[in-house]
């Protein structure tokens, strides 16, 4: 049903591409300033969507086999990802129930088992506690529980989904709302890790309306790319989850083209049963609340999945960056793939970032009351409304909001 509703969406594209038009919302939308740099907003932000809803925390490919780990803080919660000996993905508070202390360090590793720093207690790979140094001269451990603390976790469409809420009953497919099985087509299990870097940027919102806007793409990018795109988008999303692509170029337009996979131009008059998945699957895919997958042609099919996080103050933001090719390159793709990422490494922090750090710096003067989001710029809109709907739902109810 998936390659049915890509299918879908490529006809609704093309028309808008053959009309000139695009679908606009009802009127213009307008957040107030302060809900980018109020500090009891921001901890609200954090507290009540980061530490609630299932967070993309990892990729299969990062722990690929029985005792792989990665290590990862994530808003001041430390969380460690195993894969265990029946290959079921699990993930646990990075802390040793003991004393609380950090069992592994950030990072990617391998284990069977984990290991206390600090006095020596072990635990198995399901959690469960597996030896006391000592036990003697601790007492009767049998009367606590000394497990560690599991949190959900669900792996699918070859990403990993954590919830840092070890008691949420929130139900992960509720949440995605058929979004894995449109992502599944990725087939990103199989996929090589070229490369990865962190980025700090501004405030987490700021970041992530940049990630959902193509408005801005042929006048902030016209020097590095932008020039050769479209300001125009068309967003189809499932339930807070995204995807943002413009409408079809035209055969006869005389637009820059990579060299690499074929785009949509060149399947434009085919039966859409004839297009590739590379081509249906073409755009930015978001996953609300802070994930960005945006898909590449030249030197072979590749993405740049960036994992955006609020920082440690409002104004603050940390994005990590994953550049994933469906193959592992060869020596000319890997020269290609290195100046791609190193451009998209200036796009992203010099012109993105930068822009974002300075307009929080004009919202927080107090001049300016209110973001305005216009009839064209549909996905900022719909974001700032699940933000706010998290913000004001109690956990009871959480699961009936998706």
């Amino acid at each position: 049903m998936s390659r049915e509703k890509l299918i879908e969406i490529a006809r609704i594209n093309k028309e808008h591409s053959l009309n000139g038009t695009i679908e606009l919302e009802d009127g213009i939308f307008e957040v107030p300033a302060k809900n980018y740099f109020d500090r009891d907003r921001w901890q609200q932000e954090v507290d009540l969507i980061f530490k609630r809803v299932p967070l993309v925390l990892g990729l299969s490919a990062e722990i690929p086999n029985i005792g792989d780990y990665k290590a990862i803080e994530v808003v001041g919660v430390p969380v460690v990802i195993t894969r265990d000996n029946k290959g079921e993905v699990r993930a646990f508070l990075n802390a040793c129930p003991h004393r609380g202390a950090q069992l592994k360090e950030v990072g990617l590793g391998n284990s069977t088992y984990f290991s206390c720093p600090y006095h020596g207690w072990t635990f198995n790979d399901d959690g469960s506690l597996r030896g006391i140094a000592t036990p003697k001269d601790f007492g009767d451990a049998d009367k606590l529980c000394l497990d560690l603390i599991s949190l959900p976790a669900s792996e699918k469409a070859g990403i990993i989904w954590v919830t840092l809420n070890p008691n949420s009953d929130l139900n992960i497919d509720s949440f995605l709302s058929g979004y894995d099985k449109m992502l599944s087509n990725f087939g990103l299990e199989n996929w090589h890790i070229f490369n990865y870097r962190t980025l700090k940027g501004p405030n987490w919102k700021v970041a992530y309306d940049g990630y959902l806007d193509l408005y801005h793409i042929p006048v902030l990018h016209k020097d590095t790319f932008g020039d050769n795109f479209s300001n125009r988008a068309m967003y189809y999303n499932w339930g807070p989850h995204q995807k943002v692509i413009s409408p079809y170029r035209l055969p006869q337009q005389d637009n820059f083209e990579p060299e690499g996979l074929p785009s949509e131009k060149d399947y434009f008059d085919k039966p859409f049963e004839e297009w590739p998945m590379s081509v249906l699957m073409a755009g930015v895919w978001t996953i609300f609340p802070h994930i960005s997958i945006a898909s590449f042609t030249g030197g072979g099919r590749s993405i740049m999945l960036s994992q955006l996080f609020p920082g440690d103050k409002p104004e603050d933001s940390i994005t990590h960056q994953y550049y994933l090719m469906e193959k592992k390159p060869n020596k000319k793709q890997a020269k290609e793939a290195h100046e791609q990422f190193k451009l998209l490494k200036y796009v992203v922090e010099i012109e993105d970032y930068k822009t974002g750090i300075n307009l929080q710096k004009s919202l927080k003067t107090g001049m300016i009351k209110s973001v305005k989001f216009g009839r064209n710029e549909g996905g900022g809109r719909r974001f700032h409304k699940w933000v706010d709907q998290l913000l004001n739902t109690e956990d009871k109810n959480l699961t009936s909001l998706f």
